[in-house]
């Protein structure tokens, strides 16, 4: 390839990578660029785990093999096996120069030399592969992994321009991979609450409109636990802020713990003293006795009085859910429902008559809320409220 045709596929490469929104996604462009820019038939990119001791392949892309997946799920091999990564890489640090891609081929020598592994000469001849090219990615300094082009049997054996221009691709891809970290860890941060660790309104919202959407298409059940933490103001007031937040990370925690028996579940929390769950595919049953222990495990705690716990789901008889906002109403008047009567168990919409027609009912101050929620439960009864 000439040098202008090399300068676009390095820019097409760096392109590619930049408009990925997801780690599988940069992946992928990287492969698939790398794979391009070479003239290759198949690439694949792996990752150094350092604590496993071993090579991960992340995806593989091009013509793949009847043994090979895009995005494999347990593809690894102990580095042992391929020791050009932990000590010709090294040994090349050490004495001062870069990191250097290398060719080998399928006619290669049957032992391991120094850049040559005969189990990857072995892996080329089992797929019907002539020759590869292998890229040491290094990132923050250190090795992180590996990008590895490949040529049939009938096409030219790569060279040591190719294996230079390689080097240059594995940086590009470095980058790449940088970039989309940090933009992951901002999206992290943009959907996680910072105190507990739990994912935040913003995540709640957007996996409740997923879920519904899943409901709408094959009838998925789409259930919403929203859960207020007891006796909250009075730690603060008696025992300090840092008390106070103490409660609501254990709280979390607790949330957490219950909400695993639930496959796939999201916990959140929703702000100041609120937190919520939820659900997609398991019964309306299920959700509810995961709130029922979730009710039971607040009371144990040390602070606090335990939680004001609401659920309403699409599994019980609620009517048509059409969007999430009509799934929080619900749970939210369940909830205050289950504050003013200060029930030990979940209150569940569908399943309580006062439920729905809180939910129904538009506030008619800011008054009201504070009533309803401070009210006994005949009280309740006069003074209807629903989240707006």
């Amino acid at each position: 390839m000439a040098v202008d045709g090399r300068l676009r596929a390095v820019v097409a490469l760096a392109q590619a990578m930049a408009a990925a929104q997801t780690s599988r996604e940069s992946w992928r462009a990287a492969a698939l660029g790398a794979c391009g820019a070479l003239a290759g038939s198949f690439a694949a990119l792996s990752v150094w785990e350092r604590e496993r001791g071993r090579l991960r392949v992340l995806v593989n892309a091009g013509e793949r093999a009847p043994d090979e997946e895009e995005f494999p799920e347990s593809e690894a091999y102990p580095v042992n096996r391929f020791p050009e990564i932990t000590e010709f890489l090294h040994e090349r640090w050490a004495g001062g120069g870069e990191p250097e891609a290398w060719v080998e081929t399928a006619t290669g020598p049957a032992t391991s030399g120094h850049g040559y592994c005969h189990q990857r000469v072995a892996a080329l001849r089992r797929r019907g592969r002539g020759c590869c090219v292998v890229a040491p990615i290094v990132l923050h300094g250190r090795a992180w992994g590996e990008l590895y082009v490949a040529r049939p049997e009938a096409s030219p054996v790569f060279d040591r321009d190719d294996a230079d221009f390689a080097t240059v691709l594995a940086s590009v891809v470095a980058a790449g991979i940088a970039q989309t970290e940090r933009l992951e860890e901002v999206r992290r941060l943009a959907f996680t609450d910072p105190l507990t660790g739990l994912a935040n309104r913003r995540a709640v919202d957007t996996r409740l409109d997923e879920a519904l959407e899943r409901h709408r298409a094959d009838g998925s059940v789409v259930s919403l636990v929203v859960c207020d933490v007891n006796g909250l103001k009075q730690v603060n007031d008696t025992q300090g802020h840092a008390v106070g937040d103490r409660l609501l990370e254990r709280f979390g925690s607790v949330l957490s713990l219950c909400g695993a028996m639930l496959p796939g579940a999201l916990v959140a929390r929703l702000g100041g003293d609120e937190f919520c769950l939820v659900a997609v595919g398991p019964s309306a049953d299920e959700v509810v006795d995961v709130a029922d222990d979730l009710c039971v495990r607040a009371k144990g705690l040390e602070l606090g009085q335990g939680v004001a716990c609401g659920v309403a789901s699409t599994g019980d008889p609620i009517g048509e859910v059409h969007s999430a906002r009509r799934l929080f109403r619900l749970a939210d008047a369940a909830q205050y429902r289950a504050k003013a009567a200060r029930s030990p168990k979940p209150v569940v919409a569908g399943r309580d008559g006062t439920v729905m027609r809180l939910a129904d009912s538009p506030p008619r101050s800011a008054q009201d809320r504070r009533r309803f929620r401070d009210a006994r439960p005949e009280e309740s009864e006069e003074e209807p409220w629903s989240e707006p």
